[in-house]
């Protein structure tokens, strides 16, 4: 059994696919759209995100996040850097010996954690 998909509420379906294609990888010629107006992306590896619109979605926990690992720390790093440079506001940052992770929003204000863990 795997953790295959995660469906989040968002404001702007599009502007979420473009965020998570663009930092992310998930393909924007691999999506499907269902008629409840769900759409699904998918990532090089198989992850799915469901995007769902709800443009009354409340704030989500401060605590609530998923995450994606580097392979490297160089790699979490550079993502930090891009990501800085596009205007995405990083909420939370820690650069330990055996762990580099940072925290970002997405368009809807979700915490989405890059990380490189020595392990």
């Amino acid at each position: 059994m795997r953790f295959r998909h995660l469906g989040l509420p968002v404001r702007d379906r599009e502007l979420s696919r473009a965020f998570y294609a663009k930092y992310f990888g998930f393909a924007v010629g691999k999506a499907t759209e269902y008629p409840d107006d769900t759409l699904i992306i998918r990532s090089g590896d198989g992850f799915d995100l469901a995007l769902h619109p709800d443009p009354e979605h409340g704030k989500a926990p401060d605590f609530l996040h998923f995450g994606f690992a580097c392979e490297t720390r160089e790699e979490a790093g550079e993502m930090l850097e891009r990501l800085r440079a596009d205007g995405v506001e990083i909420v939370e940052e820690c650069d330990e010996p055996t762990l580099f992770s940072f925290k970002c929003l997405d368009p809807d204000g979700y915490r989405v954690e890059v990380y490189w863990e020595s392990l």
